[in-house]
């Protein structure tokens, strides 16, 4: 009895196998594009050096001086210079 449960556990391991092998195979030849995550600009923190995305960042000044800080911690060593 066992070996009848190992052998169809074995069968379908097998079979799930191939099935994502045509699967991919099929997928890959029907020349759909996945479609790539956008990137993100993104700025350096003028302290420590850290990239950060533009909208999540603190920032300091105005107009084209805006400078864009990873942490309070780095605005305010930025701001105290």
């Amino acid at each position: 009895m066992l070996r009848v449960l190992v052998f169809l556990v074995l069968i379908y391991l097998v079979a799930r196998a191939l099935w994502r092998l045509v699967y991919g195979i099929a997928e890959g030849l029907s020349g759909a594009d996945r479609k790539s995550p956008t990137a993100m600009p993104l700025v350096r923190d003028p302290v420590c050096g850290t990239y950060v995305v533009p909208s999540r960042a603190l920032t300091a000044g105005s107009g084209r001086d805006v400078q864009f800080f990873c942490s309070e911690r780095c605005r305010q060593k930025w701001t105290s210079r």
